[in-house]
């Protein structure tokens, strides 16, 4: 038995608009057509993403966090196994674009067997960041394959920073 088995009216009818209201209080096939648009927006997602979306990316890409203090904003980035020299960092505007590719090599030789593995692979993140950062004083450090950037406040921006009191009720 299938799901489709259990809704009471087959899909083509389920398309024309006097069967949507009819169908709709059905919660079978609410259900049912809310799981579809889920998989088809993935797929769809998906399929953008293996063209250069920025939003699908992130679902494949190095795990990146962002967090702001009152003096700046620090971003770190996963990047495992990578060298320090395939790392490149720009700033443009209110962005941050980070790229990086991985190349891996390994060939071994033993009793007569020749073995040969390589692995590439590249990627990029682009963080949007907000205003009031000063780029000329940005520094990026890489350690044990996390790379972390430090991006300061600007004065102007540390200066327009007001705090309110919280006073009980």
């Amino acid at each position: 038995m299938q799901i489709k088995d259990l809704i009471p009216s087959g899909r083509d009818k389920e398309t024309s608009p006097a069967s949507e209201n009819a169908t709709s209080s059905n919660p079978l096939v609410s259900l049912q057509r809310d799981i579809n648009h889920v998989f088809e927006d993935f797929w769809r997602r998906v399929e953008n993403g293996w063209n250069g979306d920025d939003a699908v990316m992130g679902m494949f890409g190095p795990s990146t966090d962002v967090t702001e203090t009152d003096k700046s904003v620090n971003v770190s980035v996963e990047l495992p196994g990578m060298e320090q020299e395939d790392i490149d960092i720009s700033l443009s505007g209110n962005t941050m674009t980070i790229r990086g590719e991985k190349k891996i090599e390994h060939e071994e030789e033993r009793k007569g067997v020749y073995m040969s593995e390589r692995h590439y692979g590249s990627f990029h993140r682009t963080v949007p960041l907000p205003a009031g950062v000063d780029p000329d004083k940005a520094e990026a450090t890489y350690k044990n394959g996390v790379l972390t950037v430090s991006l300061p406040k600007t004065e102007e921006a540390l200066a327009s920073i007001k705090r309110i009191p919280v006073k009980a009720a």
